[in-house]
C-alpha cells in the first residue's frame, strides 16, 4: 500500500512538472510559483502547529518581515540574494527568539492572542515608518532574484527556483519531523506535563519550533517579494496568516507533503472558480468546507486511509545503558510544605527512599499524596522544605532536570498518546537520552520485552485496556533506567491476577536496586508489597513505619482504614 501511495505522489509530481514545462501559461506559472512560496511558509507552520500544537498567529508576520528585509535591501540598496535571502531568514529568527521566550509559556488561545499582537505591531510599524518601508504604499522596484550574477526572471526560471527551494525545505522539514525533534514535539503537543516528566525540556522544544517556523516564513516572504517585485503592508495582513493555517489543516497537520498538497489546492482553487465571477467566493468556501468534511485529517490523512501503510518492521531489543548501581539513600524529603490558596496540601512532610526498597504512601482523598508526587517530580514548586535526589538538592527544579537526575513517575490515569503505537509511546521516554529514534525504539523494545509486553509493540495506545496501559506506562518508566520510581495508583482497575503480576515486577525492580514510592488505595495489594508505609492526612505525616504497624495504629485506622468494624477488630487483637 505504501508503494502505491508513493507511486501516486510521484505521478502527481511528474504531472506538475510536465504542466510547468509544456502547458502552463505565464500566468499559470506565476500561480504555481505563489503556491510554492506558501508551501515553504507552511513547512514551518507544520513544525510549530502541526507537530508542536502551538497555534501561532505570527507566521504571517514573519512572512511579511522576511519580505520587507528583502524589499528594503533590494530596492533601496541594490543588494542581491546572497545578502538579502540569508538576512530574510535571520531577521524573523532574531525576532522570534525573544518573542518566544516571552509568550511560549502561555497556553492555547492566550498564546494565539499574544502572537496575533506581535503581528499587529509589525503591521503598524510597516505603515507608520514611510521613510524605511514606504508606508501604506509600500516599496516598488524590488529586483528579481539574483545570485552571483545569475538572475531568475519571472516565469519558468523563477518557478523552478522556488520549487527547488521547496524541495530542499521540505526534505529538511521531513527529516526533522521523523527525527527526535518531531517525536518530541508530538509528545509535548499531546501531554506537556508527561513530556517534562520524561526528561524533555518543553520550553526549549517549543522555542526551537517557533524559531524554525519563523525562518521558514522569512524565506517564503523573500521569495514572494522577488515574485511580485513590490512589497507593501499587505504581506503582513491577517489573510496571509489565514491562508497558511488553512493550508496546514487542509493538507494534513504535521506533514510536509500535506503543506505542498494544501498549497497547490488552496492557491489554485480560486483560479479554477474565477469564471463564476461574483459567486466564486461562495463556491470556494463550500469547496473548502467539503474538503474538511470528507478529509478531517487533511489530504494526506485521506491518502493514508485509502492506502494504509504496511506493518512496520521493529528493531531488535537493545538494553539501555545504565549508570553505577545506586546504594544507600537515593531520595530524601525534609519538611516539605505546599499550599494552594488557603488549603495546606503538604505541611512539614519528610521521608526517605533507599536503594532496593519499596515505600507505600497512603491516606484519604485530599491528604496530599498526589501533591507530594507532583512536588517530587517538579510539576509543583514547594513553598518550603528541601528535596535531595542522589545526594544533590533538587528543590524546585523543573521536571526535565529532575527526570534526568534519575526520577521517573506514573500518573493516576496512564498518560499514553492515543495516536501513537505502544513502541512509539515507550520510545518517547528515551528521546532525551538517545541520539536517534532508532536507538530509542530499540531500547523501548527491551523495556517491553522485560515486562512481557513485547507483543504489544505494534498496537495503538488508543483502546488498550487498563491493565495493558499500566504495563506500557511502567515499561516507559523502566526504559529510562531510573534510580527512583514514583507510582500513582498503579493497581487501579486491575484484576487480582494482574495485581499479582504487577507486584512481582515491582519486587524485581527493587531487587535490582531501584527505590520505589507507591501510592495506592488497595491495602491488600500494597501492604504485602512494601517494607515501609507513610500515611498522610491533611498534608501531615500521620504515621511512618512498617506495614503491620499501620494496620494497628489508631490514628491511621481513624483517618484512613477507618470504620467501626476495623477498629473493633484491632482492639480485639490488642487484648488477645
Amino acid at each position: 500500500m505504501r508503494d502505491r501511495r508513493n507511486a501516486l505522489l510521484l505521478a502527481a509530481a511528474l504531472a506538475g512538472l510536465a504542466y510547468a514545462l509544456f502547458f502552463a501559461s505565464p500566468y499559470g506559472l506565476r500561480v504555481l510559483t505563489v503556491a510554492g512560496v506558501y508551501a515553504l511558509a507552511a513547512f514551518g507552520f507544520q513544525i510549530l502547529f502541526g507537530l508542536g500544537g502551538a497555534l501561532s498567529m505570527a507566521q504571517g508576520a514573519f512572512f511579511g518581515l522576511g519580505a520587507y528585509v528583502t524589499g528594503i535591501l533590494g530596492s533601496r540598496y541594490g543588494l542581491d540574494a546572497a545578502v538579502t535571502f540569508p538576512l530574510s531568514l535571520l531577521a524573523p529568527l532574531l525576532v522570534a527568539l525573544p518573542v518566544g521566550l516571552a509568550v511560549l509559556r502561555l497556553e492555547s488561545h492566550y498564546f494565539a492572542l499574544a502572537t496575533l499582537g506581535v503581528a499587529q505591531v509589525l503591521h503598524l510599524l510597516a505603515v507608520n515608518l514611510p521613510d524605511l518601508t514606504g508606508g501604506a504604499n509600500g516599496l516598488p522596484g524590488v529586483p528579481a532574484f539574483a545570485l552571483f550574477g545569475w538572475v531568475a526572471p519571472r516565469g519558468l526560471p523563477m518557478a523552478a527556483l522556488v520549487w527547488g527551494l521547496v524541495a530542499v525545505g521540505g526534505l529538511i522539514g521531513w527529516r526533522l519531523a521523523r527525527g527526535r525533534l518531531g517525536r518530541s514535539l508530538e509528545l509535548v503537543r499531546d501531554d506537556p506535563l508527561a513530556a517534562g516528566c520524561l526528561g524533555l525540556d518543553v520550553g526549549r522544544l517549543r522555542l526551537t519550533a517557533f524559531a524554525l517556523s519563523a525562518a521558514y516564513a522569512g524565506a517564503a516572504g523573500a521569495l514572494a517579494v522577488h515574485t511580485q517585485r513590490v512589497v507593501s503592508p499587505e504581506v503582513l495582513e491577517f489573510p496571509v496568516m489565514v491562508t497558511i493555517l488553512t493550508i496546514a489543516v487542509v493538507g494534513g497537520r504535521g506533514r510536509m507533503v500535506g503543506a505542498v498538497l494544501g498549497a497547490l489546492l488552496l492557491i489554485h482553487l480560486p483560479e479554477w472558480f474565477r469564471g463564476l465571477e461574483r459567486s466564486y467566493l461562495i463556491v470556494y468556501g463550500a469547496a473548502l468546507l467539503l474538503a474538511i468534511l470528507v478529509a478531517p485529517n487533511g489530504v494526506t490523512g485521506l491518502l493514508e486511509r485509502l492506502f494504509p501503510p504496511p506493518p512496520r518492521a521493529f528493531p531488535d531489543a537493545v538494553e539501555p545503558p545504565t549508570g553505577p548501581r545506586a546504594v544507600g539513600e537515593i531520595l530524601r524529603v525534609a519538611d516539605l510544605s505546599k499550599s494552594f490558596g488557603g488549603v495546606r496540601a503538604l505541611d512539614g512532610v519528610s521521608l526517605s527512599l533507599r536503594a532496593g526498597t519499596i515505600v507505600g504512601l497512603i491516606g484519604p482523598n485530599g491528604s496530599g499524596k498526589t501533591t507530594l508526587i507532583n512536588v517530587l517530580s517538579g510539576l509543583e514548586r514547594p513553598d518550603d522544605g528541601a528535596v535531595w535526589i542522589g545526594g544533590r538538592e533538587r528543590t524546585g527544579a523543573p521536571p526535565d532536570q529532575i527526570a534526568r537526575a534519575g526520577l521517573a513517575r506514573s500518573f493516576q490515569a496512564a498518560t499514553l498518546p492515543n495516536h501513537a503505537s505502544v513502541l512509539e509511546a515507550v520510545a518517547a521516554a528515551r528521546l532525551p537520552f538517545d541520539r536517534s529514534v532508532a536507538a530509542a525504539e530499540a531500547h523501548a523494545r527491551w523495556a517491553l520485552d522485560r515486562l512481557g509486553a513485547g507483543d504489544l509493540a505494534s498496537r495503538p495506545c488508543h483502546g488498550l485496556p487498563a491493565a495493558l496501559r499500566r504495563r506500557v506506562e511502567l515499561a516507559r518508566a523502566l526504559a529510562r533506567r531510573p534510580s527512583v520510581l514514583l507510582l500513582d495508583e498503579p493497581a487501579a482497575g486491575l484484576t487480582d491476577v494482574e495485581k499479582a503480576d504487577l507486584a512481582a515486577h515491582l519486587r524485581r525492580l527493587a531487587g535490582e536496586g531501584m527505590a520505589l514510592l507507591v501510592v495506592e488505595h488497595d491495602m491488600d495489594f500494597l501492604l504485602p508489597l512494601v517494607g515501609w508505609v507513610v500515611c498522610l492526612d491533611r498534608g501531615r505525616t500521620l504515621y511512618a513505619g512498617p506495614p503491620d504497624g499501620a494496620r494497628r495504629d489508631a490514628a491511621v485506622i481513624a483517618a484512613y482504614l477507618g470504620g467501626p468494624a476495623v477498629r473493633d477488630d484491632s482492639d480485639d487483637e490488642d487484648g488477645a
